[in-house]
């Protein structure tokens, strides 16, 4: 009994020391931050961290949620969302992309008594096959080009309402014969009123740097970005709403047309000059909000939709507006799996399609 006890004291005490690495390691990532202001906005590198992997995210038209119902999916964008409930739960990601180009990952989520629940993940993107060829257009062989990352999320309990995740990232992308290392780190909390059913998250995204650089002497930023959300699900009606605050480190969101020398967005007041210091700031703070709904008549059944103002200011066409900007899904709960399919209205030219695959291993092989 008593070396039963001492072996309880110390596995006690090595979880414990355990999750307060991770605290710690917290912690002191919030405030790396600071130097993402520092750096050079003229271009980043790994810009593919910031795309939606969930079908669930995108189809309520942002990169990642605040809803804390224990959906795997959503731990890769926020891993303050890693619960208990994620154990033994694997989901795959395909997203076919623009031209050749498709990416996707692989998420498992696992709980340990005294460390945990972590979610591990790897994600990928192709960008296809390459030719060769001389300044006069004859081919001589190919090449290809991706980015791949490794991702460890963990999340802790600071009390019944607050919850805080880390994901730790490693990074590598091979283009032709240039390659190059680097690591991230996500932080982010999520606060929770159950009574009310509202979450809201806080997360600082992709805090790191490149370790081995394509070129020597040519270091370049991570895509950091802070983000916020909030969702609030009706009391008496299936349906759940969402706000995403995006780059929340940078206000003003619009750029300059160099051809037709014209500050975006183009629309007729702005071409007239008759635009108000109101439209002005009304339009840059829109590109900060996405709008999501997700309605849930059945059990088995979720339909969802979305609204990314900015991304509808950049990409549509002032001739032909369309629905860029829109998102729109679906879930189904069929036997033991869970299928979500979005469609993206990026542009005219092409719509990508998003589906995620989740089941929980336990039901099939024992917890």
């Amino acid at each position: 009994m008593q070396f039963r006890n001492s072996t309880f004291v110390y596995k006690t005490k090595t979880s414990i020391k355990v999750q307060n690495l991770f605290t710690r390691l917290i912690f002191i990532f919030l405030f790396l931050p600071l130097i993402g202001f520092t750096q050079s906005e003229s271009g980043t590198t790994y810009a593919f961290l910031n795309l939606p992997f969930s079908a669930r995210s995108i189809a309520m038209g942002g990169n990642f949620l605040s809803v804390y119902d224990h959906d795997i999916s959503l731990a890769l964008g926020n891993p303050s969302l890693i619960s208990t409930e994620m154990h033994n739960q694997i989901q795959l990601n395909y997203i076919d992309y623009f031209a050749d180009i498709n990416y996707g990952s692989v998420s498992y989520g696992r709980m340990f008594e005294k460390l945990g629940t972590f979610v591990a993940s790897m994600q990928f993107m192709d960008y296809g096959r390459f030719d060769y060829a001389t300044e006069t257009g004859e081919r001589y062989g190919n090449f290809t080009a991706g980015d791949y990352t490794i991702n460890i999320g963990w999340s802790r309990a600071l009390s019944s309402t607050i919850f805080i995740g880390a994901n730790i990232k490693g990074l590598y992308s091979a283009y032709e014969s240039y390659n190059s290392f680097g690591v991230a780190v996500d932080i982010a909390a999520t606060y929770l009123i159950p009574e009310k059913q509202i979450s809201a998250s806080l997360i600082f995204r992709n805090i790191g740097s490149q370790i081995k650089t394509y070129t020597p002497n040519t270091n370049e930023p991570l895509p950091f970005e802070i983000q916020a959300g909030f969702s609030k699900k009706l009391a008496h009606l299936p349906l759940r709403f969402s706000v995403l605050l995006t780059n929340l480190q940078k206000w003003d969101l619009t750029y300059n047309d160099v051809f037709a020398n014209q500050t975006y967005p183009l629309t007729e007041i702005e071409t007239d000059n008759k635009s108000t210091g109101i439209d002005v700031f009304g339009d840059k703070l829109m590109r900060h909000i996405v709008l999501g709904a997700e309605l849930s008549p059945m059990k088995a059944l979720s339909l969802r939709i979305g609204y990314n103002y900015l991304k509808r200011k950049e990409m549509t066409i002032p001739t032909r507006l369309s629905t860029v900007g829109f998102s729109w899904g679906f879930g189904l709960n069929i036997y033991k799996f869970q299928f979500n399919y979005a469609r993206n209205s990026q542009h005219l030219a092409t719509s990508p399609n998003y589906l995620s695959i989740a089941t929980n291993l336990g039901q099939f092989l024992g917890k």
